[in-house]
């Protein structure tokens, strides 16, 4: 797939700078106008800075945050329609294949062509779970939305800063029933509390991801970035990199005794099932939700919750 006009190049998407002289890095997800929505060209940039920043002996630190009012909504969704409609499209983009090539795409209908996708995001490089190979420290500085892609993010950050106002969850937990990360989402925030968050699909507010051992942090929102970098300094400042990445070398192997590379493929392995899914709900993921309005189709299904367990803020602020 070639890039759509209507979406911003990769480069001004994903934003990158570096301090050798602090050895912080920064990367700003910059699509403020969209609730930072990411396309699939601007995570594969994501992967490529983070799988560089991990090289680069200039960088210690790793800071992810997202330009204006949140951290991100996730996926464009628009973007991603096809590949959930009923149109055999090649979907080589994701694979960084052109479509020139020649490469044949497993055709719809076929367990691959949408197993081949959700499989793939259980490895490195693609966006999804880049930061568990990264031997440096990565902190997430949350605001607002924190949803779908910007969720996997968090979870395999290091350390987690969250504003007052900031939002935790997966709209796929509305809309499919699972997302590709379940597995360490489930053991940063417990069994039971994730269990909830899928089940009724409610996002929980940073306090609540707090008590569960997901989020470090909790400062208001005019204090986010100060607070941030406190802790990306401290960092940076404390051991040397050769002891961060040894440290970071222990913590990968305590996560992997524990299945996450494992979780991984079977949440992949999950997300591939959704073809088969007999779908009675009020609303589903095909054509005609984006016939719709993709828009009003979540706001009529966000009011079929209560308030306070709406995706939308503004839906939320009608609880009170």
């Amino acid at each position: 797939m070639a890039q759509d006009s209507e979406r911003p190049p990769p480069e001004e998407i994903v934003l990158y700078e570096k301090d050798p002289a602090s050895k912080i890095a920064t990367i700003t997800i910059n699509r403020p106008d969209k609730h930072n929505a990411i396309t699939i060209a601007a995570r594969h940039r994501f992967a490529d800075i983070v799988h560089r920043a991990n090289v680069d002996d200039d960088v210690k630190v790793l800071v992810i945050r997202g330009e204006g009012d949140n951290f991100g909504t996730g996926d464009d969704l628009p973007e991603m329609a096809d590949l959930f409609s009923e149109k055999d499209v090649p979907w080589l983009h994701d694979f960084r294949i052109d479509e020139d090539e020649d490469v044949t795409y497993p055709p719809k209908g076929s367990y691959r062509h949408l197993g081949a996708v959700t499989q793939l995001y259980a490895r490195s490089g693609e966006g999804m779970r880049d930061l568990q190979d990264f031997k440096k420290i990565s902190i997430v500085e949350v605001k607002g939305y924190c949803y779908g892609w910007q969720f996997y993010i968090a979870g395999d950050a290091d350390i987690v800063i969250a504003s007052e106002d900031a939002l935790f969850g997966h709209a796929a937990f509305r809309y499919a029933g699972w997302a590709a990360r379940m597995w360490q989402w489930t053991l940063m925030m417990g069994l039971r509390n994730f269990m909830e968050m899928v089940f009724t699909g409610r996002p929980f507010t940073a306090q609540e991801m707090k008590e569960c051992s997901f989020v470090n942090k909790v400062v208001p929102r005019d204090q986010l970035e100060a607070e941030t970098m406190k802790f990306a300094t401290a960092c940076a400042r404390n051991r040397p990199t050769d002891t961060v990445v040894m440290q970071k070398t222990f913590f990968e192997v305590f996560k992997q005794n524990q299945g996450e590379y494992m979780g991984s493929i079977l949440s992949g392995w999950l997300e591939s099932m959704l073809p088969g899914v007999l779908d009675d709900s009020d609303i589903q993921v095909d054509e005609a939700l984006f016939d719709k309005g993709l828009t009003k189709a979540v706001k009529d299904n966000d009011a079929n919750f209560p308030p306070e367990w709406r995706l939308s803020h503004a839906g939320r602020k009608q609880a009170k």
